[in-house]
């Protein structure tokens, strides 16, 4: 899965509007009978039925024009035709028809038709306050949006929730930036994972630099607790700030009912992967100190004076520090596997939580 060059947000004010109507086109193709299947690898230079399968696949969603669709011959027509089909699949824009490529050509139409639907439906009690900046995350592309005016001025890949956490919708106000921040451990990971480390191996918490406090704020001795017990999930875990701290050097703070954020992680190898659903639910973010220079532009009290790039970098490693935005940027995070930007291009991801149900019982043509 790779970053999208749109410059368009993956969520605008007509995002419910304009994928509702796809839907409807889709239900429409998926009525008539779909489209072919390709069934094959197929790269410029081939000829034959396949192309010909090819030509009539990539015409029924429109990459390709419809007076094009004939033929069984390879052209640079049919080239970035297949391009652009890997740009709204957010694919690496290859020109081949090979991997996953051929496993977006060969999904039926009736499930592109579910994932429009199911994704309006989601869409449709959306009354999230679009200004002239906000950010986006749609979970399904694992990618962060930053926009203004209406464009997309950033782009960053993420890191979203795996599918035993997964991330949840929601809408909030970010309203800070905390460098150097500390993590509070979630109780269901001192239950699934601290207590059976601490078990096998004493020294663990020690070693992750992770402190053990009781509900009067007093520091324990973690060698005092019995981590066999499920008292022990009663305490507050609290990992010190620095280059180990799970969160990395900076948390963009969004309070909410689901207590999830965005935030830096000293894993910064896995945002390489193709496959970034990863995390307990919080949304890690590759250009997180790009995207903190973002929120803070214009704002003042930085050492040089004003908080951009640099005056974050040189934070990074000392004391905690929380830098307040003047006014909050609203921030909306969506499971949009399909929808269709506000010129009518419609784009599609992979369904990673399982949760598209709309129209299922027309069956998969």
């Amino acid at each position: 899965m790779a970053l999208s060059d749109d410059p368009t947000p993956a969520l605008q004010p007509e995002t419910f509007f304009a994928t509702s109507l796809a839907s409807e086109r889709y239900a429409a193709i998926a009525d008539a009978g779909g489209w072919p299947k390709v069934g094959t690898t197929l790269q410029p230079g081939a000829r034959g039925k396949a192309v010909a399968a090819l030509r009539k696949r990539l015409a029924a969603e429109g990459d390709l024009p419809a007076e094009a669709a004939g033929g069984e011959a390879w052209d640079a027509g049919l080239t970035q035709a297949v391009k652009h089909f890997q740009f709204r699949m957010g694919l690496r824009q290859t020109g081949v028809v090979a991997g996953a490529t051929l496993r977006e050509l060969d999904i039926p139409a009736s499930v592109r038709f579910r994932q429009l639907a199911s994704s309006a439906q989601r869409l449709a009690g959306n009354d999230f306050p679009f200004g002239p900046r906000y950010i986006v995350v749609n979970i399904p592309s694992a990618a962060v949006d930053a926009v203004e005016n209406g464009h997309v001025a950033r782009r960053y890949t993420a890191i979203v929730g795996d599918v035993e956490h997964p991330s949840p919708e929601v809408e909030a106000k970010i309203g800070a930036v905390n460098l150097n921040p500390t993590w509070t451990v979630p109780v269901s990971i001192i239950k699934n994972e601290i207590m059976p480390k601490m078990q096998k191996d004493p020294s663990y918490l020690a070693k992750a630099r992770i402190r053990v406090f009781d509900n009067r704020g007093g520091e324990v001795d973690p060698k005092s607790i019995n981590w066999a017990s499920e008292r022990a999930a009663n305490y507050t875990l609290r990992q010190d700030s620095g280059a180990q701290n799970s969160l990395g050097s900076i948390r963009i703070a969004m309070p909410n009912k689901h207590a999830v954020y965005m935030h830096d992680t000293p894993s910064k190898r896995l945002f390489a992967s193709d496959y970034r659903f990863l995390s307990h639910g919080c949304v890690r973010v590759e250009g997180v100190y790009d995207l903190a220079a973002w929120l803070l532009e214009g704002v003042g009290g930085a050492p040089g004076g004003q908080w951009d790039k640099a005056a974050i970098m040189a934070k990074i490693g000392g004391e905690r520090q929380d830098v307040n935005l003047p006014k909050p940027v609203p921030v909306v995070w969506v499971y949009m596997t399909g929808w269709a930007s506000a010129n009518g291009t419609v784009h599609f991801r992979n369904d990673i939580y399982g949760v598209d149900a709309v129209g299922e019982a027309r069956g998969d043509r």
